[in-house]
């Protein structure tokens, strides 16, 4: 069954408890006339999780500015993978979520103690909620405001939310922010960085940690943008250091 089918159905919602349990039991009433009862292993609950996580938060982010637009279901259909047969389901448990009398708060407050914080899992949350914001055009003040209180109680402080919103709302981010080194780090500092976030972000590593399967494509930008920067940022060093080569050179020989 995907993970689609598993949320539809309110799977999982008596074992994770809090608001997404309440949201998965809510789901199980409204969505589907019977309630999946299978028990759930601890692998299985965590994917579940982090997918009502992602749907809830971004729910209730479209709230503080209006109405869930076609442009941000679009945008979060082109990075992770729907069924066709489970598009219209999805968008009611979408709207279901958004109607919820617990805060978006409580949701990300769970999933930080779900999957620690500063976590690769909930930056890849981060990253697909970014994604929704920008959908329609800029990202509005009460948008930056949500996902910035959103990535504070995921642990980010304010510097680390700076870096997270300059890779994240733009096209094509610095290299050495994504990498979380200074511009003028040398390559051994780069390289360092780099293997710990391709290893942090590979997808095979974030299923392995509770991402669905169905997000896979979402990982695969991330770990493209991060293999990316560090050929830039390598380019760019050997640029540098070739130019100074020839500088001491020609010193040498005036």
């Amino acid at each position: 069954m995907t993970i689609w089918g598993l949320i539809i159905g309110g799977a999982a919602g008596f074992a994770l408890g809090g608001p997404i349990g309440a949201l998965l039991g809510a789901a199980a009433g409204h969505l589907t006339e019977r309630k999946i009862r299978d028990q759930l292993d601890p692998e299985q609950s965590r994917k579940v999780a982090f997918t009502v996580a992602v749907i809830a938060l971004s729910a209730k982010m479209a709230k503080v500015d209006g109405t869930v637009t076609r442009a941000e279901i679009d945008a979060f259909r082109n990075r992770v993978d729907i069924q066709a047969d489970d598009v219209d389901k999805i968008g009611k448990f979408w709207d279901l979520a958004r109607q919820t009398p617990d805060g978006f708060e409580a949701y990300a407050r769970q999933t930080a103690s779900l999957f620690g914080p500063r976590t690769a899992m909930l930056e890849q949350l981060l990253d697909l909620l970014f994604t929704i914001a920008r959908a329609d055009g800029d990202i509005t003040p009460l948008e930056w405001a949500y996902l910035q209180e959103v990535a504070h109680i995921f642990g980010y402080d304010e510097t680390e939310f700076s870096r997270l919103s300059e890779i994240y709302s733009g096209i094509h981010p610095a290299p050495h922010l994504v990498l979380g080194v200074s511009a003028d780090a040398e390559l051994i500092e780069v390289r360092n960085a780099w293997k710990q976030l391709a290893r942090d972000h590979h997808p095979d590593q974030m299923i392995a940690a509770g991402m669905p399967e169905e997000f896979v494509r979402a990982a695969t930008d991330r770990l493209s943008g991060i293999n990316r920067a560090y050929k830039l940022m390598s380019q760019t060093i050997a640029t540098r250091q070739s130019a100074s080569n020839s500088s001491s050179q020609s010193q040498i020989h005036s």
